[in-house]
């Protein structure tokens, strides 16, 4: 087995071809499903012409792949088990490949896979190159349009992202469904789900005076449990046009719950999919914590829509501008719409008790790492929770009315972009008049100061903050240590439960 190695954020460099459109067709099929995908490509303008294409693939059967409608033959591409390369390629083209899987021996768990009958996916970090050869990095974005081809029988319902354009009826009892969105997104946000499902509908009318269809998916034994989920999901949508200014994009919003999920949840593009447990409430078998959760859980996915979505991160170090940012935002809402102090205290009592002690190990690491071996294992606290703790800071050094600016310039100015931490700063600091920013690992310790004032100063003298991480030793009396960094009152620290979702 090769060792593996690390990946580190000083070594970034944007793909050599970025996707524009992508096109796929799901045959689905327990042991042989056959995905048939066209990719629109043309080369990255930041990188040097004549680079070989490289795209991720694991787990993948290739059947065929041509270049214009032209086939390649077997000396003009290599594919292995991590990648198909081809060597040379037009600066813009049209890639088709069609590859096989296998989602009833997935056992990963990430990709495309089948359970209890039911076809589900979860992409989120690294799970789209199970599907498909493709360039799986978030900032690839590109618009995609999704046919599912199924049993009419046992797979009645076909789902994806964005909009139904199109369904029918096919040979040998079978049916189609296909699925466009026009809004750019990353891999990591591609959701297909097959299976036998019942829903839930109602109606959302936006600021702008839009309907938009809710639709609430589930295995038929847990209808009767998601009329707290559908009220929490509509008090998110008004709660986020109030105080964000957010509109949804598409015609159609959809959750779905199904049991054998893996994650807890996750924000794919217009197609929500939760476990369950993260979703469903009867108010005869759940407490109000239960429900508290659920609605919590509910607001943020929707909340990625924009933060996490529409504004997506450049690279997985930057992970913590979607999460911890959309973290704060689920806090500030169930704050908003039950009680403030009793959400915030629970808020600090689980960071304090949790998130500290993670900082106080062998696995500290700064709100943004410097580099890791595996992405999974950075979804943490830190990233979450700690996060969000910095974004809550940002808030109230600048104050809510700057803040707000801010957060309109960066959805403004980076929409259907991916993204890094300093640009959301850059944001906010342009709203504000200030910058700085700083990056360590450990539990802070502010030490507020106030700078002494002077007969020529004409206005009062602005508060800094002094931080420094609160780490214990180690043992022989090695410490681990972090530069102090002080900064303007209007000036911050770069950023972390995960809950189970993402």
């Amino acid at each position: 087995m090769s060792e593996m190695q690390a990946t580190y954020l000083k070594d970034y460099l944007p793909p050599a071809y970025r996707v524009t459109h992508t096109e796929l067709t799901f045959d689905l099929d327990p042991t042989a499903t056959r995905v048939k995908a066209r990719l629109h490509l043309e080369r990255h303008p930041e990188r040097e012409a004549g680079l070989p294409l490289v795209l991720d693939g694991e787990g993948l059967t290739l059947k065929q792949v041509a270049i214009d409608g032209q086939p390649l033959e077997a000396d003009e591409f290599e594919a292995d088990a991590h990648s198909l390369t081809i060597a040379r390629v037009p600066e813009r083209f049209r890639l088709d490949t069609e590859v096989q899987i296998a989602p009833d021996t997935n056992t990963a768990l990430e990709g495309l896979y089948r359970s209890n009958g039911m076809y589900c996916t979860q992409c989120e970090p690294e799970g789209f190159r199970r599907i498909t050869f493709y360039p799986d990095r978030p900032d690839v974005m590109a618009t995609f349009s999704t046919t599912v081809i199924g049993d009419r029988e046992s797979l009645p319902v076909l789902l994806s992202n964005g909009n139904p354009v199109e369904q029918g009826e096919l040979p040998d009892q079978r049916h189609f469904v296909t699925w466009e969105d026009p809004h750019p997104k990353p891999s990591y946000l591609f959701a297909l789900v097959a299976g036998s499902l019942e829903k839930v509908e109602d109606h959302f009318t936006t600021q702008s005076g839009r309907e938009v269809l809710l639709q609430i998916w589930v295995e038929p034994e847990n209808l009767d449990k998601t009329d707290h989920a559908m009220a929490s999901l509509k008090r998110a949508m008004r709660w986020d046009e109030e105080t964000y200014g957010r509109e949804y994009d598409l015609d159609r919003f959809m959750i779905v719950a199904v049991n054998d999920f893996n994650m807890g949840a996750m924000e794919n593009k217009g197609l929500n999919i939760f476990n369950s447990a993260a979703v469903l409430t009867h108010p005869q078998t759940a407490t109000d914590a239960a429900f508290q959760r659920v609605e919590g859980i509910v607001a943020h996915e929707y909340f990625h829509n924009w933060s996490g979505n529409r504004v997506t991160c450049r690279d997985w170090f930057q992970l913590s501008l979607k999460e911890g940012f959309t973290v704060f935002r689920d806090q500030t809402f169930s704050a908003d719409v039950n009680s403030a102090p009793v959400k915030r205290i629970e808020d600090v009592s689980f960071f304090r008790t949790a998130q500290f002690a993670e900082d106080a190990g062998p696995t500290a690491h700064p709100v943004r790492p410097d580099h890791y071996i595996e992405i999974s294992n950075f979804y943490t606290l830190t990233i979450y929770e700690k996060g969000a703790e910095v974004v809550r800071m940002l808030r109230h050094l600048l104050g809510w009315e700057d803040f707000r600016r801010g957060s309109d310039l960066y959805f403004a100015r980076f929409d259907g972009q991916a993204v890094r931490i300093e640009d959301f700063v850059a944001c906010m600091a342009e709203v504000s008049g200030s910058t700085s920013t700083s990056s360590c690992a450990g539990t802070p310790r502010p030490a507020p100061r106030r700078s002494t004032p002077t007969a020529s100063m004409t206005t009062p003298p602005a508060s800094t903050i002094c931080v420094s991480p609160s780490v214990p030793r180690r043992p022989r009396g090695r410490a681990r240590s972090c530069r102090s960094t002080c900064r303007s009152a209007s000036a911050w620290a770069w950023w972390g439960p995960s809950r189970g979702t993402i």
